[in-house]
């Protein structure tokens, strides 16, 4: 029998920061899986780093840190975890910044 996936701890919306939203948006890296989440969930195998060669637990660092400030879900999905953009969420505590954020870095 396999071992189950765990859930992990996600901020409820209201405990949402926006010092914590922001530093997690400050990374390259970070913003990028952000943007790659913009158009709907993907399995975390799916979602891919700009450096292919970066180790596993670099990839998993920075989906702890974007789910910690509560811009992603990350859920089990079978065997693997299932990861979403909380779009309706960031919206609702910071009506304006996700979608200027994603507007902004898409420019560049």
């Amino acid at each position: 029998m396999a071992p189950e996936i765990p859930e992990l701890p996600h901020p409820a919306r209201k405990d949402m920061r926006l010092t914590d939203v922001l530093f997690a948006l400050s990374d390259p890296e970070r913003l990028a899986i952000v943007r790659q989440l913009a158009d709907g969930p993907l399995e975390m195998a799916q979602c891919h780093l700009s450096d292919p060669s970066m180790p596993k637990s670099t990839k998993s660092h920075l989906m702890k840190v974007l789910r910690e400030a509560g811009i992603i879900r990350n859920e089990p999905l079978g065997r693997g975890r299932r990861l979403s953009l909380r779009r309706d969420d960031l919206e609702a505590r910071f009506p304006g910044l996700i979608g200027s954020v994603l507007s902004a870095s898409a420019e560049t």
